[in-house]
């Protein structure tokens, strides 16, 4: 992997505000993809395919990296990096919607990596304990959103998201196939191991 590229990358999204993953969310998840040596991960929202990039340094020999971004734009750009970042044998990017694209998936992951539209964040829960392996893990990012989550925040503009990532909290919390911890990083990681 192209380091150099990696930390041009990351200067481009901050200055462009693209939303990437925070320095101290990101180094928590290399903690637990060291540990795991994953051998195929789920990225559910690409963006610039920053976090995916990073996540590359992880895997397992003839490790895969499956990733789906619905911004054209940003599929355009991602792939742009990963060539640049000479990770391109290691990610495949699918073009559109989650919500249609992952119902189509049949492959066991051993880690879904959660960071796209936080309204559907239950719909993607199930889809990715449908594909997980034994062992496997769940993170989900920005799940505090900001402190909406955990605070009375009612605001109408956001209200689906907060409602929704609240319903994903209580859902992984509650499920006796899950051992859920939230840690107050970045934006909120949710991890969730699978028993």
């Amino acid at each position: 992997m192209n380091e150099v590229e990696l930390l041009k990358i990351k200067e481009k999204a901050l200055e462009e505000h693209i939303p990437i993953i925070m320095d101290d969310t990101l180094e928590v998840i290399d903690n637990i993809l060291k540990e795991l040596k994953p051998k195929r991960i789920l990225e559910i929202g690409t963006a610039v395919g920053y976090s995916a990039i990073c996540f590359t340094k992880f895997l397992a020999e003839d490790g895969i990296i499956d990733t789906i971004e619905r911004e054209h734009e940003r599929v355009i750009e991602a792939k742009e990096n990963i060539k640049k970042a000479e990770v391109e044998d290691k990610i495949h990017i699918f073009e559109g919607d989650a919500v249609e694209i992952l119902p189509t998936f049949q492959d066991k992951y051993d880690v879904v990596f959660i960071d796209a539209a936080k309204g559907k964040y239950p719909f993607f829960l199930s889809q990715a304990l449908r594909m997980l392996e034994k062992n496997g893990i769940i993170l989900a990012d920005n799940i505090l959103y900001k402190g909406y989550v955990m605070s009375d925040y009612n605001k109408h503009k956001q209200r689906t998201a907060v409602t929704n990532l609240r319903k994903y909290i209580k859902e992984t919390t509650e499920n006796p196939l899950l051992e859920t911890k939230i840690l107050e990083v970045g934006d909120g990681l949710a991890i969730s191991k699978l028993k």
